[in-house]
């Protein structure tokens, strides 16, 4: 028996990972990730989503916020967030392991409810994205959930329970408060969530910011205050990055030129779209696009 020590639950916890890195999952919603090498930062959307890592580390940044986090701390994301991040502590010899799943709000609102939680949120906005060092309850319910892709026919029946104790270890946890308003459909995070979906829907089109705030329920300066808060960028950097992002996945999947890329995304310039890629991704979207395709081809 391991009596409550967490180094023996992340123990098992590497062993789960790494043997079944690679592999179909069993169970819906989980995910397991393994790198043995550090990376050049990569951009991307990361959505609501549990992260627990076993071994190695991770930095993740978002607008001017930096993110570092490594064995037996916990990731949470609560809305969709254009992001950079790379593995900082990967090796064959101790490579990056780690887990997690989808948070869905509809799952989060009936564990509040046959709870009955306290479902009031905090005052503040909460941002976006939180680590935190995890508890043992928490990694224990992780490495339980884990032994059932080695037991097929057990998870139908347990994998949803251990999925509700492990949302119900973050509520209760140190970033209960943004959990909570995940599942909240009058929470500001919820607010802020709407607008966030309408620029990644509708980012080639002008944005007004009176509109996203009537979107959201607000008034322009609160939803500027509570949008920056959630996403550490304002309205206008956020679709920037979503453009940019868009733009670098049609430069590695088409043929089409950089102008056409700049002006598929929303550009209305194909200077200022290379000045911004360049200053986004270190380098002019044609370069970035011959050493993307080469990567690619190469995998």
């Amino acid at each position: 028996m391991y009596l409550n020590d967490p180094d023996v639950l992340l123990d098992e916890l590497r062993a789960l990972i790494d043997r079944h890195a690679g592999r179909p999952m069993t169970i819906d919603g989980l995910k397991v990730a393994k790198a043995d090498r550090p990376e050049d930062p990569n951009s991307g959307v990361a959505r609501p989503v549990l992260a627990v890592v076993a071994q190695g580390s991770k930095r993740l940044t978002l607008g001017d916020r930096v993110y570092d986090y490594g064995a037996g701390q916990y990731l949470v994301v609560s809305v969709d967030l254009p992001v950079a991040g790379h593995y900082t502590r990967a090796s064959p010899e101790e490579p990056f392991l780690a887990c997690g799943f989808t948070l869905e709000p509809a799952k989060i609102a009936s564990l509040l409810l046959d709870a009955g939680a306290d479902p009031l949120p905090r005052r503040t906005t909460p941002h976006g994205l939180a680590v935190c060092d995890a508890p043992f309850e928490l990694l224990d319910a992780t490495v339980r959930l884990l032994r059932l892709l080695d037991r097929p026919g057990d998870a139908p029946v347990l994998a949803p329970l251990i999925e509700k104790e492990i949302l119900w270890r973050l509520i209760t946890g140190e970033q209960g408060a943004l959990v909570r308003q995940i599942g909240l459909a009058d929470s500001q995070l919820t607010h802020i969530s709407r607008a966030i979906r309408w620029i990644r829907d509708h980012h080639t089109e002008t944005l007004r910011i009176e509109d996203l705030a009537r979107l959201a329920g607000m008034s322009a300066s609160p939803f500027h205050r509570h949008f920056r808060a959630v996403t550490a960028l304002t309205p206008i950097q956020f679709q920037k990055r979503i453009r940019l992002q868009e733009a670098r996945l049609l430069l590695l999947s088409s043929a089409a030129d950089v102008a056409e890329v700049g002006f598929a995304v929303g550009y209305d310039s194909a200077s200022q779209f290379s000045r911004e890629y360049r200053r986004a991704f270190g380098s002019p979207p044609g370069q970035d696009a011959v050493r993307l395709r080469g990567g690619a081809g190469r995998g």
